[in-house]
Protein backbone atom coordinates (compact mmCIF):
# COMPACT_ATOMS: atom_id res chain seq x y z
CA UNK A 1 0.00 0.00 0.00
CA UNK A 2 1.79 2.90 -1.27
CA UNK A 3 0.64 6.17 1.49
CA UNK A 4 2.28 9.57 0.80
CA UNK A 5 1.95 12.53 3.75
CA UNK A 6 2.75 15.98 3.72
CA UNK A 7 4.14 18.27 6.97
CA UNK A 8 4.95 21.17 7.98
CA UNK A 9 2.32 23.63 6.79
CA UNK A 10 0.91 26.58 9.03
CA UNK A 11 0.26 29.68 9.60
CA UNK A 12 3.26 32.36 8.66
CA UNK A 13 4.23 35.73 8.08
CA UNK A 14 4.74 37.42 5.17
CA UNK A 15 8.95 37.12 4.32
CA UNK A 16 9.24 34.71 6.44
CA UNK A 17 10.23 30.58 5.27
CA UNK A 18 8.97 27.27 5.48
CA UNK A 19 10.42 23.94 4.91
CA UNK A 20 7.58 21.27 4.06
CA UNK A 21 8.02 17.77 3.74
CA UNK A 22 6.68 14.46 1.97
CA UNK A 23 6.93 11.12 3.02
CA UNK A 24 6.09 8.07 0.80
CA UNK A 25 6.06 4.50 1.72
CA UNK A 26 5.17 1.47 -0.55
CA UNK A 27 7.15 2.57 -3.41
CA UNK A 28 11.00 2.53 -4.65
CA UNK A 29 11.54 5.80 -3.42
CA UNK A 30 14.45 6.55 -4.49
CA UNK A 31 13.53 5.87 -8.15
CA UNK A 32 10.30 8.00 -8.27
CA UNK A 33 10.16 11.65 -9.41
CA UNK A 34 8.63 13.55 -6.61
CA UNK A 35 6.64 17.03 -7.53
CA UNK A 36 5.13 19.31 -5.97
CA UNK A 37 1.96 21.34 -6.60
CA UNK A 38 -0.14 24.16 -4.78
CA UNK A 39 -4.20 25.10 -4.99
CA UNK A 40 -4.74 28.19 -3.52
CA UNK A 41 -8.76 28.58 -3.06
CA UNK A 42 -10.67 29.57 -6.26
CA UNK A 43 -7.83 28.40 -8.35
CA UNK A 44 -6.36 25.46 -10.74
CA UNK A 45 -3.94 23.19 -8.88
CA UNK A 46 -0.57 24.28 -10.60
CA UNK A 47 2.45 22.20 -10.73
CA UNK A 48 5.73 24.00 -8.67
CA UNK A 49 8.35 21.83 -9.62
CA UNK A 50 10.14 18.09 -9.77
CA UNK A 51 12.80 16.05 -7.87
CA UNK A 52 14.01 12.69 -9.83
CA UNK A 53 15.42 9.70 -7.91
CA UNK A 54 19.13 11.32 -8.21
CA UNK A 55 18.17 14.91 -7.39
CA UNK A 56 17.63 16.80 -10.47
CA UNK A 57 15.25 18.93 -10.13
CA UNK A 58 12.96 21.26 -12.36
CA UNK A 59 10.94 24.34 -11.64
CA UNK A 60 8.03 26.19 -12.71
CA UNK A 61 9.51 30.11 -14.05
CA UNK A 62 6.97 31.47 -11.16
CA UNK A 63 8.63 30.00 -8.32
CA UNK A 64 12.78 29.61 -9.65
CA UNK A 65 14.85 31.68 -7.16
CA UNK A 66 12.23 31.26 -4.50
CA UNK A 67 11.32 27.42 -3.81
CA UNK A 68 14.22 24.67 -3.51
CA UNK A 69 13.05 21.13 -4.08
CA UNK A 70 15.41 18.55 -2.78
CA UNK A 71 15.12 15.38 -0.97
CA UNK A 72 16.72 12.04 1.40
CA UNK A 73 16.25 8.65 -0.32
CA UNK A 74 17.16 7.41 3.01
CA UNK A 75 14.38 8.99 4.64
CA UNK A 76 12.05 8.00 1.73
CA UNK A 77 11.20 12.23 2.11
CA UNK A 78 10.98 14.89 -0.25
CA UNK A 79 11.46 18.69 0.99
CA UNK A 80 10.18 22.19 -0.37
CA UNK A 81 11.79 25.20 0.92
CA UNK A 82 9.76 28.01 0.21
CA UNK A 83 11.48 31.86 0.76
CA UNK A 84 10.77 35.16 1.15
CA UNK A 85 7.42 34.01 1.27
CA UNK A 86 4.34 36.05 0.04
CA UNK A 87 0.71 36.01 0.89
CA UNK A 88 0.22 34.88 -2.90
CA UNK A 89 1.68 31.70 -1.44
CA UNK A 90 -1.53 30.75 0.57
CA UNK A 91 -2.31 27.37 -0.74
CA UNK A 92 -2.83 23.59 -0.07
CA UNK A 93 0.36 22.18 -1.28
CA UNK A 94 0.56 18.60 -2.46
CA UNK A 95 3.21 16.01 -2.84
CA UNK A 96 3.16 13.66 -5.83
CA UNK A 97 4.89 10.39 -6.58
CA UNK A 98 5.51 9.63 -9.75
CA UNK A 99 7.12 5.69 -10.23
CA UNK A 100 6.55 2.31 -11.34
CA UNK A 101 3.68 1.87 -8.80
CA UNK A 102 1.75 4.56 -10.45
CA UNK A 103 0.94 7.91 -9.42
CA UNK A 104 -0.28 8.99 -5.81
CA UNK A 105 -0.65 12.19 -4.15
CA UNK A 106 -1.05 13.09 -0.60
CA UNK A 107 -3.79 14.84 1.38
CA UNK A 108 -2.25 18.29 1.51
CA UNK A 109 -0.89 20.99 3.82
CA UNK A 110 -2.11 23.99 4.53
CA UNK A 111 -0.18 26.71 4.05
CA UNK A 112 -0.98 30.44 5.06
CA UNK A 113 1.03 33.65 4.81
CA UNK A 114 -0.40 36.90 6.66
CA UNK A 115 0.57 40.02 5.55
Amino acid sequence: QVQVVESGGGLVQAGGSLRLSCTASGTIFMADVMDWHRQAPGKQRELLGSIAGGGRTLYADSVKGRFTISRDNAKNTVYLHIHSLKPEDTAVYYCRSRGSVGEYWGQGTQVTVSS
